[in-house]
């Protein structure tokens, strides 16, 4: 079996998906996949089950009713992996903004060099944005900056969502105290693994904006992801993360 499990959650993602799985197949590493489809009304999810007959032992799909929200789904694949044993668990988005190819680095991360979690990060040496409008630069920039202010991470990435945990740190995270529902989730995990002394280390990636389907970027989540991050640290005074 694989030691390890990419997911990938999917909302209205058919002009990409099928050519993901069949990037992520094509890795000289074995990965394995699952997919976490929010009901996707463009069928997106039978893309996925038709290619099943293809990878029969390597991709799984978990359907969900809808719009649940990202760290919901999350959290569904980290629970799913964790009872099939897998080592590493990854996070990935189905648009090519995260480079297939750099897993393998994620996992040499954590696998060869100790790593506990290791996030694709765009603001550390060597990284980069490609085809982003300004104001999203500018957006994603302040954001980081404000995250690393208020809860003193040293991660220069905190809102990435490109990682790798090694299974110990979402087995001793308890998964029912982690709040965000949105983008605000990746800030959340990453708080939770150094509050409870793993180590984060970044890998530098090129994160390219997306070229077919449509961003789920909206002012909701981005009120989300600064309330949340205030909610966050104060009650990370008053209780623990630990499982």
């Amino acid at each position: 079996m694989a030691d390890s499990l990419v997911i990938i959650p999917t909302y209205n993602e058919r002009e990409n998906i099928v050519r993901m799985i069949r990037t992520v197949m094509g890795l000289e590493k074995d990965f394995h996949l699952l997919i976490v489809d929010d009901g996707s009304p463009d069928g997106t999810a039978d893309l996925v089950k038709g290619l099943q007959q293809e990878f029969p032992d390597s991709l799984h799909i978990v359907e969900r009713s809808g719009k649940l929200g990202l760290g919901t789904a999350y959290i569904t694949g980290f629970r799913w992996g964790l009872e099939r044993e897998y080592e590493y668990i990854y996070e990935m988005d189905a648009d090519f903004s995260h480079n297939p190819n750099d897993l393998l680095r994620l996992y040499a991360a954590c696998k060869e060099e100790g790593a506990d979690v290791a996030v694709g990060s765009r603001y550390v040496t060597g990284g980069k944005l490609a085809n982003w409008p300004a104001d999203r630069v500018f957006l994603s920039i302040g954001a980081s900056f404000y995250v690393r202010m208020i809860t003193w991470m040293p991660v220069m990435d905190p809102t990435a969502g490109f990682i790798c945990y090694h299974r110990k740190v979402l087995e001793t995270i308890d998964l029912s105290k982690i709040k965000a529902i949105g983008y605000a989730f990746q800030i959340e995990m990453k708080f939770a693994a150094r509050c409870l002394g793993f180590k984060i280390v970044e890998v530098p990636i090129t994160f390219t904006d997306r070229v077919e389907g449509v961003s789920k970027m909206s002012s909701g989540i981005i009120k989300e992801a600064i309330l949340g991050v205030l909610r966050m640290r104060w009650r990370s005074f008053f209780s623990s993360y630990q499982g």
